[in-house]
């Protein structure tokens, strides 16, 4: 009975082992396949990175290009916007990553929109100056036309002399007459 005894204590032993042997396979089968997905998510987020890298690196190829071209046709810019533009190719050449490039794009991006509201917001009120002048002069036309009509003799028997000021007016020779 000990040969029995024995024989089944081995065949449990083999029996857990196989179990733990499954187990563990298991295991690995899944550390395998949550690797493999790590491994999948960061070659994904690499070849994202070097894709916008090389979209900045032409983007920022091509505006020196742009650059160059438009000094070359001649287009001749002033002392100020030379230091501008020298100044905005330094900034651009120390860029070194996409985020930075995305900071810079955001902060222009806002300066921009803050520029196009403050040239909007002075077209705006161009727009209200020129129209309250408008309406000045209309009204300042209109009555002048209703004082014309109001005494039409006064203003024909009105002749400029330049020998003698109007009597109604002070002399300019003597500053005590006012």
């Amino acid at each position: 009975m000990s040969n029995n005894g024995s024989v089944t204590e081995w065949l449990a032993q083999i029996k857990e082992l196989k179990q733990q042997l499954a187990d563990s396979i298991k295991e690995c089968q899944a550390a395998d396949k949550s690797a493999a997905h790590w491994r999948q998510l960061y070659n994904t987020e690499a070849q994202q990175r070097r894709i916008e890298s090389q979209l900045a690196q032409e983007q920022i190829e091509t505006l020196k290009a742009q650059l160059q071209k438009l000094q070359q046709d001649g287009f001749q810019l002033k002392s100020d916007q030379l230091e501008t533009v020298s100044s905005i190719e330094q900034n651009v050449e120390q860029l070194q990553t996409v985020e930075e490039l995305r900071a810079t794009l955001k902060s222009v991006m806002a300066e921009r929109d803050r520029l196009i509201d403050a040239l909007k917001t002075e077209q705006a009120n161009h727009a209200q100056t020129r129209e309250n002048l408008t309406v000045v002069i209309t009204d300042t036309v209109e009555q002048l036309a209703k004082e014309r009509k109001s005494k039409p003799s006064q203003v024909e028997e009105v002749t400029v002399s330049e020998s003698s000021p109007s009597p109604d007016l002070p002399s300019f020779d003597n500053e005590d007459s006012w």
